[in-house]
């Protein structure tokens, strides 16, 4: 891999790190958050629905993917993780739920803006035997960012290690033992404070990027050409392109059902732990933290392999650890330790072969590039806005304690199901292609 296209990864990957850990960072605080402002699972599901796991990420999606396609890639970079650090600032401040809301929205819209961009730029300045191998170092920061902040969570959890840090910032504030849930929850307040410093270096970082050649080269042409660059015609371009519709159903299809599970797993999984398995707060949260340990080992695995074996392969077995994991429920259940850890293990696995790879992957590759980050934001608006639909019906099937948990695996297992089947019958073949062979390929000499 070439020095310049390591270092731009990085860099941008930081957006994954920020993406996930604003999503578990919730989901490991999120019963503290009940407690001190005596909130519903409905409300719960309010959170998890307009967060950066849901209806957030895809408004910013819809609206990063059509400023990147017209402004540029580093135009994204220059100003987004500025609405990210107010949306962490606002939740770390919270003291009702319009304003935790609020934060987790504004995060969430954040998160969405950068995604398209990032994606889009890795494939763009990655060279052509290095693109699955970068776009994995992307996923792989995806799963550091849960791993780092779970741990912290445990560490700073009610009877944790550090819990006297906790005490002691939230005496700063005149918090003390007198209101448990208030000082209880300052550990969520901490955790998303270290978000915050790490969205600030990430934007030092990125304002220092050279904008994407691939993105300059068609904006050149786009200007030769005279054509117009606004939401409606660029939307239109796409939609009267029979591959591009074609694409954007496949894409969204493979993404969407991986999707809603991997939503709620994403932000409910601590949750799961401690309802449904019954271990406590700092036990879930360490499960957790080994769970998204796994996701890291074997995406770093992967990524060395990815550009060199056969995509099929590693869609089919990280699809089939994922059904592994909720046949476990339907047959087993997680009433015991031993079948809970097996749960963590099992998604974490699927997690390191994830769609959510190739679906980063071939959503950089299958698209021109005077499009390619606005079609990537409208399939990610279709995902998690659908995701916070389901968010909020999950809640529902769940209940309170978890009664309902056997029905959502159900429900999980048929989503998996048909994520598996429609990415073997559309699975493209890319391996070792340039973007602009690919292009080529798919749209002729014209795009």
């Amino acid at each position: 891999m070439a020095k310049g296209s390591l270092k731009s990864t990085l860099a941008v990957s930081l957006n994954n790190y920020l993406d996930a850990g604003a999503i578990v960072a919730g989901g490991s605080g999120i019963t503290l958050w009940k407690g001190y402002l005596d909130l519903s699972e409905i409300h719960l599901g309010w959170i998890n629905a307009l967060s950066a796991n849901a209806l957030g990420a895809a408004i910013g999606a819809i609206i990063g993917g059509v400023l990147a396609d017209k402004y540029g890639r580093k135009f994204i970079f220059t100003y987004n993780l500025l609405i990210y650090m107010l949306g962490v600032l606002l939740i770390m401040l919270s003291i009702n739920f319009p304003m935790l809301l609020a934060g987790f929205l504004v995060t969430g819209i954040s998160v969405g803006v950068g995604v398209p961009a990032s994606w889009t730029y890795i494939s763009e300045s990655s060279e052509v035997h290095n693109r699955g191998r970068n776009i994995c170092i992307s996923q792989m920061s995806w799963a550091v960012g849960p791993a780092i902040i779970l741990l912290m969570g445990m560490l700073f959890a009610p009877g944790g290690y550090l819990f006297g840090v906790v005490e002691s910032v939230a005496g700063l504030f005149g918090v003390d033992g007198s209101n448990e849930a208030a000082l209880n929850v300052f550990s969520s307040r901490v955790v998303f404070f270290t978000l915050f410093v790490i969205a600030f270096i990430a934007w030092l970082l990125q304002r220092q990027l050279e904008e994407s050649a691939e993105f300059e080269a068609s904006k050149a042409d786009t200007k030769a050409k005279g054509d117009d660059t606004g939401l409606i015609k660029a939307f239109s371009v796409l939609f009267s392109n029979k591959v591009a519709v074609k694409t954007v159903a496949f894409l969204a299809s493979i993404y969407l059902t991986w999707n809603l599970v991997a939503s709620v797993m994403g932000f409910f999984s601590p949750r799961i732990c401690e309802t449904a398995g019954g271990v406590s707060n700092e036990y879930s949260n360490m499960m957790n933290c080994v769970q998204w340990g796994i996701v890291v080992i074997v995406t770093f695995g992967i990524s060395h392999l990815i550009d060199k074996i056969s995509h099929k392969l590693v869609y089919v077995l990280g699809l089939i650890f994922a059904l592994s994991t909720w046949l476990l429920i339907v047959t087993v259940g997680v009433n015991g330790i031993g079948t809970l850890w097996a749960f963590v293990i099992l998604w974490g696995l699927n997690s390191g072969l994830s769609v959510q790879i190739f679906y980063a992957l071939w959503g950089s590759e299958l698209f021109p590039a005077k499009f390619r980050a606005g079609a990537q934001g409208l399939m990610f608006f279709i995902v998690r806005g659908l995701s916070a639909l389901w968010g909020i019906i999950f809640t529902i099937i769940y209940g309170e304690n978890g009664e309902g948990f056997t029905i959502a695996a159900y429900c999980m297992i048929v989503l998996l199901a048909i994520s598996l089947i429609v990415g073997l019958i559309g699975m493209p073949n890319t391996r070792g292609k340039s973007l602009d062979a690919i292009t080529k390929e798919r749209y002729g000499d014209n795009y």
